[in-house]
């Protein structure tokens, strides 16, 4: 197996939540239990999906609120936030408030674009402005201000008995180094090079000057570090979906191997208008996966990953899965677990 140049750094997991429509708590309480494990063996983060209208968790910012109260060492993260669907006001409040409650863990992950469906959710979400919303990253950089103490309003001082801020409350003055940008495109990539963020790149890229997966993944790594006033030193987090069979039973093999093989064909060629291309899910042994992804240009560039999990796994699929990843596969790439 090739020997990676720098050893992975930082082992991280990604979680969409799901749960059942007339049973949401068990659902809720199944993504608590595994970021707590997470902790448990090691992970340095663990990262929640956005879901609207669907039966997946549709507030991370809450559900990582109660994770706070939970843990004390891993890092939190959201991958990501659609931003669309935000006031990025109030959604700098939230993030602010449970990054206070976490000490500094929280790392907030965000992305442009309008809402899915939106000709269908817009009269619902903005009744009164949802034909002039913007949608680009002007929203995020409104978003990036507040977080990082800009002022909000002119005003400020004692009225009465109330003292008012001109800036967002609480200022938690080391979030806007943790903000970072999920980016598919050579556009997005650039973009939050240039605005100081972090940058999330996963399973999904659009193929703009390649078909090959790796080697565009690689272009936007690059871009975003070219752009980034930290240049190399930038930090990027690669999320691909990853199961580990060491310690999994027959049966569980048969179901993974099973999921990868329904999800094969859609990375055979670039999807839909957008030319999306789908990276394929790695299933097998510990050294079978790390030999896969150092085999993978994109990957020998990052010393960070965000290891998402499946969607629709039961609970004892992920304990089993992240305790192979924290326990084999992480060390075959050079992870050493937090303490």
């Amino acid at each position: 197996m090739p020997l990676p140049s720098n050893p992975l750094r930082k082992l991280g997991f990604l979680t969409i939540g799901l749960f059942d429509r007339d049973n949401p708590g068990r659902g809720h309480a199944s993504t608590l239990e595994i970021i707590e494990l997470g902790e448990r063996l090691g992970f340095d983060s663990a990262w929640v999906r956005h879901r609207h209208l669907q039966y997946g968790i549709s507030s991370p910012v809450a559900v990582l609120a109660a994770a706070t109260q939970r843990t004390s060492r891993i890092e939190l993260g959201t991958a990501v936030i659609p931003v669309g669907w935000e006031n990025p006001l109030r959604l700098a409040e939230d993030l602010a408030t449970v990054d206070i409650l976490s000490a500094g863990r929280l790392n907030p992950g965000v992305s442009v674009g309008p809402p899915m469906h939106y000709e269908q959710v817009k009269h619902a979400l903005y009744p009164d402005t949802g034909d002039v919303e913007s949608f680009d990253y002007d929203r995020v950089e409104r978003l990036l201000d507040f977080v990082r103490g800009k002022p909000a309003t002119d005003f400020s001082g004692i009225e009465g008995f109330e003292v008012f801020s001109d800036r967002v409350q609480p200022h938690s003055p080391g979030l806007g180094r943790r903000m970072w940008y999920g980016g598919a495109s050579l556009r997005s990539a650039q973009w939050a090079g240039e605005h100081g963020m972090n940058f999330l790149t996963s399973s999904v890229v659009k193929a703009e000057e390649a078909e090959d997966f790796a080697e565009v993944q690689l272009s936007h790594v690059r871009a975003f570090r070219a752009h980034h006033p930290d240049g190399d030193r930038a930090r990027v987090s690669q999320g691909l979906v990853v199961i580990p069979t060491d310690s999994a039973s027959p049966e569980q093999r048969a179901k993974y191997e099973e999921y990868a093989r329904q999800r094969l064909p859609r990375t055979a060629t670039p999807q839909g208008p957008a030319r999306m291309m789908f990276a394929p899910d790695l299933v097998g042994t510990a050294d079978q996966i790390a030999e896969r992804l150092y085999s993978q240009v994109a990957f020998r560039e990052v010393d960070e990953v965000a290891f998402a999990l499946p969607f629709t796994f039961d609970h004892a699929d992920y304990v089993q899965i992240l305790t192979d990843i924290a326990t084999r596969l992480g060390p075959a790439l050079g992870w050493r677990p937090a303490v």
